[in-house]
């Protein structure tokens, strides 16, 4: 019983323990109520500013971050052809691989897989992966379609391709600077390519894609389609730009010199038939595109044209009245002084009628004729016929050369400026301002552009002239002339050399740039060809020499090209010409001492 009662009275302390009988106050809970109170307001309360519209515009960016995208898909660029529809650059398909790092989970096996099929360094795909952008970095641009496709068959989370298109140049070298380059994302650079952008360019399109969380497509729509790039047409023929650009990089190689370029120019039209330079690079090697190779010099390179000025101050000359094709200059010893300067030919000529001044390219000759002229006429037609003007031929980085307004000239300078001192020209500026020649006086602007109808003419100089200064270019190139290599078989041609010397920290050097124009037939031209070589090496550094011949190989393949047929003996009228003029010659000399005759001195 005792034990019993003990039992019994040992449970009512453990129920009447003050510990457990603690009693919280009644300000306490009601405080822990409030604030669970607030709390579901508070949750209530983000739940509306979420939900209810306040902040649905970012919240679906977000959203879509994660599941969808906006694609730019490329458009195909335009094609560019020469005048007969040959292709000189297209665009091919190609893949762009791309990823979004902080979807992507390979390990180091297969991103060294990834990395081997792209042809890129594993260690730089993965610093590309591990870099600052989370959602998108390119890993390769313009990757064949098949290696796309073997990328594709990995399954990567994260690693995506997407549509472009690559260039290709088929004639690589032979158009290089002319057609000029894109870069990755297909973007005109230089050339035809840069000029003419807007053209080839075309417009990308938008598309709209929504994946899975395993990357597939599950919605595909397009947001604005690309607009194809259209094509544009060039008046160079392909077969002609061949033939000029395998003679110069060959005279290049064989005088030793720093480089050269040539333009072919239509007569009729004045389209650009051939343009190119050497050294040259090929536009699939990235690695070539750097230094002297990217320059097209026959548009953005001037220089000193020498001999080859000559022309426009005998045919000032002969416009104004101031000679005529049989007037005499008596141009013993071979040099004069002008205001303390020393002007000088090569050798002695003794009496050159006007026709042999310009055969046999006297300076002195060209000098007393230029300083009988008043300056404005001569600056007159040096503009005219594009001087000192930028050509507007379609082409980027075309220059205006340097021709100073003649209220500036000196004496000196007048008669240097006339034999091709002191003035600067571009190869392009040259080419057309012979087209004065080759057309009975007036002269249409260059371009590059294929054209139904060329421009309305200009006309600078009468027929008359512009006639009689063909038959002295053609003289020329007799033997009685500096330019016989300039020949043809089968065909008459005329033009002019051209020797200048080169100006290096303000001085005359004794490196040269060496040039001819000239056109052919010259009985009815078709074609103008000019041609610098530039720093030849060696003792044969005259325009003669080596610029001369370049014509002649150039004129001979343009003109089967073009299939013109061939005449009688090529220089027979040619050499008539030069004996009548020599003897005419004689004559003069005879006359200067009878009495009452007066020569033109």
């Amino acid at each position: 019983m005792r034990r019993a009662s003990g039992g019994s009275g040992a449970s009512g302390p453990s129920t009447n323990n003050p510990l457990l009988a603690v009693r919280l106050p009644a300000w306490r809970s009601r405080l822990l109520l409030f604030g669970l109170f607030c709390g579901f307001v508070s949750l209530a309360a983000r739940a509306f500013y979420l939900q209810g519209g306040v902040s649905t515009q970012f919240l679906q960016r977000q959203g879509e971050a994660r599941y969808a995208r906006t694609l730019n898909v490329a458009a195909n660029r335009g094609a560019i052809t020469d005048r007969n529809g040959v292709v000189l650059a297209s665009s091919v398909p190609a893949r762009g691989v791309w990823a979004i790092p902080e979807e992507v989970d390979a390990g180091k096996r297969a991103v060294a897989q990834l990395a081997q099929v792209l042809e890129v360094p594993a260690a730089e795909l993965r610093q590309r992966l591990a870099g600052q952008d989370r959602s998108f970095v390119y890993l390769k641009r313009q990757v064949e379609p098949q290696i796309a496709q073997r990328v594709e068959s990995f399954n990567l989370a994260g690693i995506h391709t997407s549509r472009e298109f690559r260039r290709l140049y088929p004639e690589g070298a032979i158009t290089a600077q002319l057609l000029g380059f894109t870069d990755v994302e297909d973007r005109g650079q230089d050339g035809i390519e840069l000029a003419f952008e807007h053209t080839l360019a075309g417009r990308p399109g938008l598309r709209h894609v929504i994946k899975d969380r395993l990357g597939r497509a599950v919605e595909d729509d397009w947001v604005r389609e690309p607009i194809e790039g259209r094509d544009v047409r060039l008046s160079i023929d392909d077969r002609i730009q061949y033939i000029a650009y395998a003679s110069l990089r060959s005279a290049v190689e064989a005088s030793q010199a720093h480089g050269g370029s040539i333009v072919v120019l239509d007569v009729a039209s004045g389209g650009i038939l051939a343009l190119t330079s050497w050294p040259s690079f090929d536009p699939a090697r990235r690695d070539q595109m750097q230094g002297q190779a990217l320059r097209d010099r026959a548009v953005s390179d001037t220089f000193e044209p020498g001999s080859t000025m000559k022309p426009f101050s005998i045919a000032t000359a002969l416009e104004n009245g101031v000679v005529a094709p049989q007037s005499t200059f008596d141009t013993d010893p071979g040099w004069m002084r002008i205001g303390g300067r020393t002007i000088s030919d090569t050798s002695s000529h003794g009496v050159l009628t006007v026709e042999q001044i310009v055969a046999k390219s006297s300076n002195v000759g060209t000098a007393k004729i230029a300083l009988r002229l008043p300056a404005q006429a001569l600056w007159d037609t040096l503009t005219a016929v594009g001087f000192g003007q930028a050509p507007r031929a379609g082409l980027p980085g075309a220059v205006a050369g340097r021709l100073r307004p003649p209220g500036e000239w000196r004496p000196i300078e007048q008669a240097t400026i006339a034999y091709g001192y002191g003035v600067s020209v571009s190869l392009l500026q040259l080419a057309r301002a012979y087209l004065v020649f080759a057309r009975d006086g007036d002269i249409v602007p260059v371009s590059v552009m294929d054209v139904d109808s060329p421009a309305a003419a200009v006309q600078v100089l009468r027929p008359q002239t512009a006639q009689a200064m063909r038959r002295m270019l053609e003289l020329a190139c007799t033997d009685e002339g500096t330019a016989p290599a300039a020949r043809v078989p089968g065909y008459s041609v005329a033009g002019k050399t051209g020797t200048a010397r080169k100006l290096h920290d303000g001085r005359y050097s004794d490196s040269y740039v060496a040039s001819f124009v000239g056109f052919a037939p010259a009985s009815s031209p078709r074609v103008v060809i000019a041609v610098t070589i530039d720093e030849p090496h060696g003792a044969r550094y005259f325009g003669g020499d080596v610029a001369a011949p370049v014509f002649s190989r150039v004129a001979a393949g343009t003109l089967r090209a073009l299939q013109v047929p061939p005449q009688e003996p090529a220089y027979a009228l040619a050499e008539s010409d030069a004996a009548d003029s020599a003897r005419s010659v004689d004559s003069a000399r005879s006359a200067r001492s009878a009495p009452g005759v007066r020569s033109v001195q």
